[in-house]
């Protein structure tokens, strides 16, 4: 088996472990974010007045688009990340540095190598999230769309490409700065523990895993959350003043935010994210080492 190929499945095992994990956290951010100001008054109003309203079963409401496609993202993160990762692997050995097969990158190498992966990422994750979000918001007693594949003919029907990748420039703008963080962190913590050991990637406990993972996602969070928030309404906002469109553009959509709403709705939503983050991430990273160990060894 290629080296590409086995990044690629270890990282739709990470993806798949990522949504069954986070899925519940990630709709209750989703509708605090997206709610009109005073409309929850903290993360369990909102978790409990969507279990009250629409049952249990709606904390996976548009799990099977995330499920599919987070399954591809992360796929595509991974395999960007690992690639890069041997692009600057050579170099290094071709300058004699960076130790062993020139494996040791630098932090600038790590946090690239995050950004190529965050962009490669985006491409598929910008329609997946806005088909996700537009599914988790819609009415539970009127519902627009009948599920991710009647979305996506809707939207696709009315508005083109265009409408499916609508929020695109700052879904970008957030992989690119998040992903650059989020691996620099997570490679630097497994760097260090194997050079402190002297001991082999496969050799490190899987519940480390989880730790780095866990911080790798806080590192991630700190850095996107505001950007997510101003994706978030850029993905629910109307396509046209007709459908009930806001904002004109990202920039129009952060200015509005900030000027009707304050610097408060920029974090709307971050305490079920921050509760979400260990687990998922930590998943996250666990799925992609078990799998990738036993890749390793067939």
């Amino acid at each position: 088996m290629s080296k590409t190929v086995k990044d690629l499945t270890a990282g739709t095992a990470g993806g798949i472990a990522q949504v069954l994990v986070g899925q519940p956290f990630d709709i209750v951010k989703v509708r605090m974010q997206t709610a009109p100001k005073g409309t929850y008054n903290g993360m369990l109003h909102c978790a409990g007045g969507i279990l009250k309203n629409e049952g249990p079963l709606a904390f996976y409401k548009g799990t099977l688009t995330p499920l599919l496609g987070i399954g591809v993202c992360v796929s595509i993160q991974f395999g960007a990340l690992e690639y890069a990762k041997r692009i600057f692997a050579a170099q290094n050995l071709s300058l004699g540095r960076g130790g062993e097969e020139g494996k040791t990158l630098t932090g600038g190498q790590l946090f690239s190598a995050g950004v190529f992966a965050g962009l490669a990422n985006g491409v598929v994750s910008g329609p997946v999230e806005h088909i996700r979000i537009r599914l988790q918001t819609q009415s539970n007693t009127n519902p627009l769309y009948r599920g991710p594949w009647d979305a996506i003919k809707k939207i696709y029907g009315q508005r083109g490409i265009a409408g499916i990748y609508k929020g695109q420039a700052v879904t970008l703008l957030r992989e690119a700065s998040g992903y650059g963080v989020y691996f620099l962190t997570y490679e630097k913590l497994v760097q260090r523990e194997m050079a402190k050991k002297g001991i082999r990637r496969d050799q490190i406990p899987i519940i480390n895993a989880v730790g780095y993972g866990a911080a790798a996602g806080y590192a991630l969070w700190a850095i996107i959350y505001p950007i997510d928030m101003v994706k978030s309404r850029m993905q629910t906002d109307g396509f046209t003043p007709s459908t009930g469109q806001k904002y004109k553009s990202t920039l129009d959509c952060v200015r509005t935010v900030w000027r009707t709403e304050g610097a408060g709705a920029f974090t709307r939503g971050i305490v079920p994210t921050l509760i979400r983050s260990p687990f998922a991430n930590g998943a996250t990273f666990v799925g992609f080492e078990l799998a990738m160990r036993a890749l390793d060894r067939l």
